[in-house]
């Protein structure tokens, strides 16, 4: 298990530095694993990424290295994409690293109803982008097209979105995928709100 200071969504890109020496060992057990370099990322409830001692939030997402480039000195470099959310059952002792025992969680299928939904969390995830780019912000480049499927498409916007890390913990816990599109939506409309009164303040 990675704890770490930010949200991991499914289908989500996670760049890492690892550098502490516990984190390393994670590492090389993973890319050694014959079943696939993964583990699980949650987000830190109280406490630092650094060192120890934190306390986490129970529900995470399992991560695949994608990419990973080790320094001379021991440390990596890494990409990791978000594969499904997972629920921890019990944690175990931090022996050499993080370990948990965990349980994916089963995502109820989206439903033509939440169309809708998903087309004005694209909307509403587009105008947010443009707003940060009008404000000089890094925005990825080219036009946001979400994936047809609500579900997909929700945790994809919330690996987009500008929203705090407590935020993007609600919306990863909501296993409902209409109340997870309204989340979204509502929460990228109060950031739109946000940015404008930026923009109109110079």
């Amino acid at each position: 298990m990675f704890p770490l200071g930010t949200v991991l969504f499914p289908h989500g890109l996670l760049p890492l530095h690892v550098f502490e020496p516990r984190y390393r060992a994670l590492v090389e057990t993973c890319l050694a694993d014959e079943n696939g370099p993964e583990f699980g990322v949650v987000l830190i409830e109280r406490g630092s990424e650094v060192g120890g001692g934190d306390a986490r939030f129970g529900v995470g997402t399992i991560a695949r290295i994608v990419e990973a480039s080790r320094f001379d000195d021991g440390r990596y470099a890494l990409v990791a994409r978000g594969l499904t959310r997972c629920s921890v059952r019990e944690w175990l002792p931090d022996d050499p690293y993080p370990r948990a025992e965990v349980e994916v969680i089963d995502e109820i299928a989206g439903s033509p109803a939440e169309a809708e939904s998903r087309a004005q969390l694209e909307q509403e995830l587009r105008r947010v982008l443009a707003l940060m780019s009008e404000l000089g912000a890094p925005v990825p480049k080219g036009e946001i097209s979400l994936d047809d499927d609500p579900v997909r498409a929700a945790f994809e916007a919330g690996a987009l979105a500008p929203i705090g890390p407590l935020d993007a913990q609600r919306v990863l816990e909501i296993d409902d995928p209409s109340i997870r599109l309204v989340s979204l939506v509502a929460l990228l409309g109060d950031a739109a709100t946000l940015l404008e009164l930026r923009l109109a303040e110079g």
